[in-house]
């Protein structure tokens, strides 16, 4: 690109010479060296470690300690702190680490080093979400890089000097948690052209020291044209910003694995060009990204301000829209998604179970180190080329395995602690089961848990002995088995105890409580219609929210009646697909990142069966979609679920949702399977979708001239809508999907993919996605007016990503001595708040940073106990996700910051009391940063001036709003020494 508003290079070197070298460098260039070491992409961790990764700490370490005017950024702290504990035993070496970190990372610098990272850099995500700036400012960094947004986007924003903004993501929060943000121009984070170690070699690095690609050292007879391009580049670079400084990423993907050779080479180049610094206007130097936004932010300067628009969907070029990871390996997506639920309920069963009274069969230490795995492992999956899908398949192997390791030790943990609870069983019961039933959120939850038994006639009583509402039903996939759906009315962080026993007396006893046995009517196959009048005749599945109508001619759902508003809307479903490119040689083709279909989405079905299963508890519509008219087996199925609303205070939720839950596979290859529900909304194909889960994006349907579909798909990671002035409907995902409305009244959600093609470079790196594995997503439908929906989407989402745990085991198992039901006091609070995490971090280092770094100093371990519990609390607004910051008051008084109207409103104190009691005296309350890391009345972040005359005004009330951690030290009662396992 011809740079603009910079004469070009040979000619303004040549008026340089006539008008005489300027007083001083002009341009100040921050070479930044790094390396991009995807925590698995291509090859396992291991593989990686053993090939280069190491070479890379180690030498890099080494080149540091002989120069201190180098520099170096790391970013993966998997990698980072997986060397360390392999040198830990040896001398430490200090290492500047200026990284995109979180929780477990930051915690693990800041226990190890007294480091807290205040700048991120996140270079290669494909796209960047609204969520980022309030999340990294909550995080306490002053400014963030990105680089992978829309090609045209960044096009048009270099020639205009936009490439660095203030970011306001939330549109309720505004300017109190905005940040400075820097986009990576045209080059990216890499330095075509200057890498002097080649490229790593696997499984092991070469003998001989010889790797393929190096280029030829910076000889004295070369260095004259290393120089020429080198300044050549600044001078485009700098056409780009506003600042005379330019910033310089030097390292790519696998680079400085003999960091030796890469810095001497650099050294030459940049010693050279300082040399004639003031004949030619630039200066160099290694720096870190705190050195480069320092000198940016000195100039103070009125910087343009970017609201809650993300960058999203991400397209390379006119014909790859990056929007086909959003379903890639959903398999593996619904294994983190459950991996992460799974320690959200053990972080907190654990804290409460530890606090109040541990049983002397639990080592404490034990408990947390299985904790302390699961929270690695879960952030491993989160980095961009894993819950993505756009890893080799050995690579996916490995994600799983990891997920599964975790996941079984925290089963184990939880196991471990309904020991305790369980009521002790006096004699063997043959075939008989305790159910121990968690909720992990704080509040009340009415819901049905669904078990698997053997048997049809069941008996079923809660820990006092009284029957409980229950409803079997034979399995929908397994003839032989019987589904057990319980209903459940738990408190906030409780369990509820129930013996499940195969009934010997018949139905009709009333001396035993047995449960219902559902009833079931069958309709035969219905061959897909090609048009024709339908709903003809109709039947009603109802609960006392909604009437689901059935159409007999077709086995599809026909429209929907809600309670609330007396509204009808028309609601089918049906499984489509799109036939995806495949031929490399013939253009761009759907892949792992790539969604590029060959026209619109065909029916994936040619007959449907239909099945409804009612009992007293709910009724379940089972709708199985046969490929071909003759198939046994369907491909594709729809189960779906309305509970009949039982007598609380919380029905509301229960009620006002239609559950299902999808088949969906094997596919046939180069297929891309979405559920297509349409509706007669007048929506005008105008979708919502949400960043993160947090707050909902409006996504137009856009006109683009080139791959139309592909560039209107949109993540939803959470949830969705389209609406019209009378109605909504809204999806809840269990899981991250794609979504896109194609048309006038549609939602549709892409759930599976399975691809291959031609392409040699993906084949040689088994980067194909020939994912033949079947699926089964589940989507919660709310249907109503915008009033209803909107003050019940959130706690529904919640409701479905934190479901109760379900624990088992035999009653012939005996029970540890002493054990019994013990109760503990529930967690209920407001409907507007809601729990982030309860947890003991683990972390062992003092709140106060002064006293931590002296203690670093000493090379002690000060604290030796876990004495730090974070506490997370959202609060939540219709249509807005708000967050709690808690501030200690002297009367233990909390300010919100709602960002719907002006000032603050008073939280109560009993809101934290609420948690808190039962844990201990609590002794001294901390409002700490996301991070925990640190104390966020000295967290001074930079202020950027900006353009924006009506700066949100700042709340009146000592609090800020966002999402931190209350770090309380606790006094415990005193418990008895755990016993060696």
């Amino acid at each position: 690109m011809e740079p603009r508003g910079w004469l070009p290079l040979l000619l303004r070197l040549g008026l340089i010479c006539l008008l005489g070298a300027p007083s001083e460098p002009r341009l100040r260039v921050f070479v930044v060296p790094h390396s991009h070491m995807d925590v698995g992409w291509l090859h396992t961790v291991q593989e990686s470690m053993q090939a280069y990764v190491t070479n890379v700490y180690n030498t890099v370490v080494e080149e540091l300690t002989l120069e201190k005017k180098r520099r170096f950024i790391a970013v993966e702290q998997e990698y980072f702190r997986l060397w360390w504990d392999g040198v830990a035993s040896d001398d430490h070496h200090s290492v500047t680490e200026e990284a995109y970190l979180f929780a477990e990372g930051h915690g693990f610098l800041y226990e190890t080093f007294g480091i807290r990272p205040q700048f991120s850099w996140q270079v290669d995500p494909f796209g960047a979400s609204a969520t980022t700036p309030t999340l990294f400012a909550l995080a306490g960094f002053n400014a963030h890089i990105i680089s992978r947004i829309n090609y045209n986007l960044k096009e048009a924003m270099q020639d205009n000097q936009q490439l660095q903004f203030v970011w306001r993501g939330s549109r309720s929060l505004s300017a109190q948690q905005e940040i400075f943000t820097h986009v990576l121009d045209k080059f990216g984070y890499c330095s075509e052209g200057f890498y002097w170690d080649g490229e790593p070699i696997f499984p092991h690095p070469p003998e001989n020291g010889w790797y393929p690609s190096m280029q030829f050292p910076v000889t004295w007879e070369r260095l004259q044209s290393f120089v020429e391009a080198v300044l050549y580049n600044v001078w485009v670079r700098a056409a780009w910003f506003r600042t005379p400084h330019v910033l310089w990423p030097w390292g790519c993907d696998r680079q400085f694995f003999n960091a030796s050779l890469q810095f001497a080479n650099m050294d030459r180049v940049l010693e050279e060009v300082n040399k004639f610094a003031y004949q030619h206007g630039v200066s160099m130097e290694y720096a870190t990204l705190g050195g480069y936004f320092r000198a940016v932010h000195a100039h103070q300067l009125s910087w343009p301000v970017r609201d809650q628009r993300d960058f999203l969907p991400y397209s390379s070029d006119m014909h790859h829209a990056w929007t086909g990871f959003y379903a890639s390996r959903s398999g593996l997506k619904a294994l983190a998604r459950r991996a992460s639920a799974l320690l959200y309920a053990g972080e907190s069963m654990f804290t409460r179970h530890v606090l109040l009274a541990p049983h002397p069969h639990l080592d404490p230490a034990w408990g947390l180190q299985q904790l302390q795995q699961l929270r690695w492992v879960v952030s491993e999956v989160q980095h961009h080329d894993a819950i993505t899908g756009t890893h080799a398949l050995k690579v996916g192997d490995m994600f799983v395995e990891h997920l599964s390791s975790g996941m079984q030790g925290v089963h184990t943990l939880m196991a471990s602690i309904i020991q305790d609870r369980s009521p002790a069983h006096s004699g063997p019961e043959p075939g008989g089961r305790f159910a121990v039933v968690y909720n992990p959120l704080a509040w009340t939850v009415n819901t049905i848990i669904t078990l698997t038994v053997d048997f049809p006639n069941v008996s079923i009583t809660d820990e006092s002995g009284r029957p409980v509402p229950a409803q079997v039903q034979r399995s929908k996939e397994v003839p032989s088995a019987y589904h057990l759906h319980v209903l459940t009315t738990i408190p906030g962080l409780s369990y509820r105890h129930y013996s499940i026993q195969p009934s010997r007396r018949p139905q009709e006893d009333p001396l035993e409580p047995v449960t219902s046995l559902a009833s079931s009517r069958q309709f035969g196959r219905r061959l897909r219609r090609r048009g024709g009048p339908v709903g003809g005749s109709l039947v009603p599945v109802e609960n006392d929210c909604y009437t689901v109508f059935l159409d007999k001619d077709t086995n599809l759902m026909h429209s929907i009646w809600e309670r609330w508003s007396n509204q009808t809307v028309q609601v089918t479903q049906s499984f489509m697909e799109y036939h995806a490119k495949s031929d490399f040689d013939q253009g761009p083709i759907s892949d792992n990142y790539v969604f590029r279909p060959s026209g619109r989405a065909k029916p994936a079905w040619e007959a449907v069966r239909m099945e409804i299963v009612a009992g007293p508890l709910m009724t379940e519509i089972r709708q199985e979609f046969y490929r071909e008219v003759d198939d046994k087996e369907p491909t594709f199925a729809i189960y779906s679920r309305l509970a009949h609303r039982p007598q609380s205070s919380d029905r509301e939720l229960l009620c006002h949702r239609i559950e299902q839950e999808y088949r969906v596979g094997p596919l046939e290859l180069n297929r891309e399977a979405i559920l297509r529900t349409s509706t007669d909304l007048n929506t005008g194909r105008v979708l919502y979708s949400d960043n993160n889960g947090y707050q909902m994006q409006r996504r137009p349907y856009r006109n683009y001239t080139n791959n139309i579909i592909a560039q209107n798909y949109y993540p939803m990671v959470q949830s969705a809508f389209i609406q019209d002035r009378r109605s909504r409907l809204v999806l809840l995902s269990e899981q991250a999907h794609g979504v896109s409305s194609q048309g006038n009244g549609q939602v549709e959600v892409m759930l599976h993919r399975r691809l291959w093609n031609n392409d040699k470079w993906a084949l040689e790196n088994d980067l194909t996605l020939n994912d033949s594995s079947v699926v089964h997503p589940v989507l919660w439908l709310l249907l109503g007016p915008r009033t209803l929906t909107s003050g019940l989407r959130q706690r529904s989402g919640l409701a479905l990503q934190h479901r109760p745990v379900v624990m088992l085991r035999e009653m012939n198992e005996t029970a540890r001595r002493g054990s019994g039901s013990r109760q503990e006091e529930a967690v209920t609070l407001p409907p507007s708040v809601h729990l982030q995490i309860l947890s003991i971090p683990g972390w062992k280092y003092s709140s106060n940073h002064t006293e931590h770094l002296r203690t670093l100093q000493k090379g002690l371990d000060h604290c030796h106990h876990y004495h730090y519990r974070h506490h997370h609390l959202h609060h939540h607004y219709p249509h807005h996700l708000h967050s709690v910051h808690p501030h200690l008051l002297s009367a233990w008084r909390l300010c919100l910051c709602s960002g719907l109207g002006s000032g603050c409103s008073p939280l109560p104190c009993s809101v934290l009391q609420s948690v808190l009691q039962g844990l201990g005296s609590v002794v001294s309350v901390e409002e700490r940063s996301l991070t925990g890391t640190w104390d966020v009345r000295k967290m001074h972040r930079w202020t950027w001036s900006t353009r924006d005359l009506h700066r949100h005004r700042e709340c009146v009330c000592p609090c800020v709003c966002g999402c931190v951690n209350v770090c309380a030290r606790v006094c415990s009662r005193p418990h008895p020494p755990p016993m060696s396992r």
